[in-house]
């Protein structure tokens, strides 16, 4: 029986990985070039890094099994993969990492650790007061891996948490409410950190009413994707002082050198980072040795998506 194709996007993945497994090869190949793509079935296929899903334009007309993401997200990969092909996020590698990232912002923007960094380089001394985390209601909206880590994050934190997801439940945490609730939740937030996947439902959730409805000074984090906010719509509402934000996505992104986002007062921006840490690449490594081992001992693959 010849050996199933296993296909990673760079030399340094195929390091990583060491020896396939028994009934397994590894080919690099990054979709750059359709040309690049291995002879004979391909068994699965790894995407590069924070690839765009038009990428998987490439595996038109190729006979594909699966497509293993090495992100969270999958936004618009329905738009470029037959539904015959099996579509595999990378659950389990990014939340903590995620979560990290959004409770540092968080973080940094109730303690204004930025204001305090301005006063270190202009050489002043002042003790301001910061609003603080504890004694706040953080509401997160989305339950899925990274909600749940950003909870769990918190919780040590002394707030109250609040969580919305698009169905009302119960779960060993307490509620969730529905999302249809939300316009009920958000006059009581401080906090409120997205987490939820980009879809037509949650395109530009945070829009002008959204903002509106928040107190005074509330914080928006987002680390889910940069459409999941309006971005004329905060922007608006940062420049009036309404509110502040957080932002480790954004849209459009990159973000212009040129953007007026950039130097609107209240907001702390980094540039999608949220996942990438120094032991991001083993997490990746393992994740593709798990799905490899899978194939060679005809066992399902993990983390499908389903798409259509």
């Amino acid at each position: 029986m010849p050996a199933l194709t296993v296909t990673v996007p760079d030399a340094d993945l195929l390091d990583r990985l060491g020896p396939p497994p028994s009934g397994i090869r590894y080919a690099v190949w990054d979709l750059a070039e359709r040309s690049g793509a291995p002879a004979g079935p391909l068994d699965l296929v790894v995407m590069p890094y924070m690839a765009p899903a038009p990428v998987l334009d490439a595996l038109a007309g190729l006979e594909v099994r699966a497509v293993q993401s090495l992100a969270l997200g999958y936004d618009r990969v329905a738009d470029h993969l037959v539904p015959e092909v099996v579509f595999c996020n990378a659950a389990g590698v990014h939340e903590g990492a995620t979560a990290e990232h959004a409770v540092a912002l968080v973080l940094a923007a109730q303690r204004e650790l930025p204001a305090f960094g301005d006063q270190q380089r202009a050489g002043q001394w002042r003790q301001d007061l910061a609003p603080g985390l504890i004694g706040r209601r953080v509401l997160i909206v989305g339950t899925g891996g990274v909600g749940e880590a950003v909870r769990s994050r918190l919780a040590p934190f002394e707030v109250e948490i609040v969580r919305c997801a698009t169905r009302a439940r119960e779960d060993e945490h307490g509620r969730v409410h529905a999302a249809a609730e939300l316009p009920e939740l958000l006059p009581a937030a401080d906090v409120v950190v997205l987490a939820v996947p980009l879809t037509p439902a949650t395109r530009h959730l945070v829009d002008a009413r959204f903002l509106a409805a928040l107190p005074a000074g509330a914080l928006v984090v987002n680390v889910a994707r940069g459409p999941v906010v309006d971005t004329e719509a905060l922007l608006a509402a940062l420049t009036a002082g309404r509110v502040r934000a957080a932002l480790d996505v954004t849209d459009p992104e990159p973000l212009p050198a040129d953007h007026p986002l950039r130097t609107a007062p209240g907001l702390i921006l980094t540039p999608h980072v949220a996942g990438r840490t120094t032991t991001m690449a083993g997490r990746l490594a393992r994740l593709v040795r798990d799905q490899a081992t899978r194939l060679a001992e005809g066992r399902p693959l993990a983390n499908r998506v389903t798409l259509h």
